[in-house]
């Protein structure tokens, strides 16, 4: 079920091979997610930061930027990170190993409904 406190996934690159593959979070826990990933703190709103992305074992899933969008101020109107990584093989297929439990896969639908419900 898709309501105000649930925090989605959901990859914003088409399936493929690709330079870049992005994967926004959306939600209330959103912000101590990335942190959970990255293990450090976010940068300033809409402040890009090379990051390390790190899997539930510790070991490094993939580098990027991480840039958090705060709430009201974002296209869901919560606090949304956006993860850009390598494309293809790199981080796209392993967001369910991100360090959380509430953290649900979006559908494709459900980045767009999110507005709705806020």
């Amino acid at each position: 079920m898709l309501n105000r406190t649930t925090t989605i996934a959901a990859i914003a690159t088409p399936p493929g091979r690709g330079g870049v593959g992005v994967i926004r979070l959306s939600g209330p826990k959103s912000y101590e997610i990335a942190e959970a990933l990255t293990k450090q703190p976010l940068a300033g709103a809409r402040y890009a930061a090379f990051r390390k992305f790190y899997d539930t074992a510790g070991e490094i899933m993939d580098e990027g930027l991480a840039i958090c969008f705060p709430n009201p101020h974002s296209f869901t109107g919560e606090d949304v990170v956006e993860l850009q990584g390598h494309g293809g093989p790199g981080l796209l297929p392993k967001p369910v190993s991100f360090p959380c439990v509430l953290l649900k896969m979006a559908r494709w639908t459900w980045y767009r409904l999110k507005p709705l419900l806020t």
